[in-house]
């Protein structure tokens, strides 16, 4: 039978599981985010800067797969201001049933959404944005540490953020950066989280929209073989570090990881996505809709990367992560003894 691990977390999101899954932007498309919350996670759709009509057809499709709860992830920072109301737009007018933000807290529109009917998750990087968010009525904050893979705000490790945000704020806390395993569920749980957010573990899953060579430079990879830099940055605002497993790029980049622009590197096409170029030193991951240089690409990846060694369902890795965490449990309680 299944171990189940309730918490504040599932409480909140009406989920059996305490895993979220991250809400990656191009990866994590209705297949990924249905199957999460089908087996009891929730899951999140990645739609940073899609057109509306490609919004609202996830959103079908996760819906038609599963009658769970499931979310959307926007970064309103990263968006264009029309852009950012036409998106909203869909998912409120489609009554999603939570809404996931990143990056700088904007208190009104946690307001916004929570009008709308919407729960609200935002992902913090400091003590101060948790405080924010929560006193702007989040019904979840994610915490994420520095190990985290794709677009990295923090600047701190999550084991020494996690425990002082937990102890600041009253809602439920979700631990991301590095957790790719149930032992790394259950290290967040002692730490004062309410749940995890995970994306790396995830994004080679079956059902990921990665491209084939991403999920197998994944699972072929260890923490050692990834880098935090501000190198891919094309087509999004600078100073937003990216970690990415390592490649040509970056070896040619030497020990110059940083202190890069966008408007200073060249504008090289590399790829292809539908007629879209997809550019050298962009943000742009590989996508099964994308043809080209793939190897040159953004490979986002987090520090919990080589947990995964092949490409298998996400309702496997979700057990199996659950399952792992609550043995864990169960050994430190027999270490507990009465005084």
């Amino acid at each position: 039978m299944q171990p189940q691990l309730t918490t504040k977390l599932t409480e909140r999101l009406g989920c059996p599981h305490p895993v979220i899954s991250a809400g990656m932007g191009g990866p994590a498309r209705s297949a990924l985010a249905a199957a999460i919350s089908a087996a009891g996670g929730f899951g999140l759709l990645g739609m940073v800067r899609e057109p509306p009509a490609l919004i609202e057809r996830e959103i079908a499709a996760v819906r038609a797969a599963t009658d769970r709860p499931f979310g959307v992830n926007l970064i309103p920072f990263a968006t264009p201001p029309q852009m950012l109301e036409d998106e909203l737009a869909v998912c409120f007018n489609a009554r999603v049933p939570a809404m996931c933000y990143f990056w700088e807290v904007y208190p009104g529109l946690i307001e916004r959404t929570r009008k709308a009917g919407a729960k609200v998750l935002y992902q913090v990087a400091s003590v101060p944005d948790a405080e924010l968010a929560a006193r702007a009525g989040a019904d979840v904050v994610i915490v994420q540490g520095i190990e985290a893979g794709g677009h990295v705000k923090a600047t701190q490790p999550l084991a020494s953020l996690l425990p002082r945000v937990a102890d600041a704020i009253d809602i439920p806390v979700a631990a991301s950066g590095g957790i790719a395993s149930g032992a790394g569920l259950a290290a967040a749980l002692a730490m004062g989280a309410d749940g995890v957010h995970c994306g790396t573990v995830f994004l080679s899953a079956t059902e990921s929209f990665a491209h084939d060579y991403h999920k197998q430079r994944l699972v072929a990879a260890g923490p050692d073989e990834t880098v935090l830099t501000d190198l891919f940055c094309i087509n999004w605002p600078p100073h937003a570090p990216v970690r990415v497993l390592r490649n040509s790029l970056v070896a040619a980049a030497g020990e110059k990881l940083w202190g890069h622009h966008p408007d200073n590197l060249p504008r090289v096409a590399i790829g292809d996505e539908e007629g879209r170029p997809i550019m050298k030193f962009g943000t742009d991951s590989p996508l099964q809709s994308m043809t080209g240089d793939f190897e040159q690409m953004a490979l986002y990846a987090g520090q919990g990367v080589g947990s995964e060694r092949s490409v298998r369902p996400a309702a496997d890795i979700l057990a199996d992560m659950v399952r792992a965490a609550a043995a864990s449990l169960r050994r430190t309680q027999q270490l507990v003894q009465p005084a």
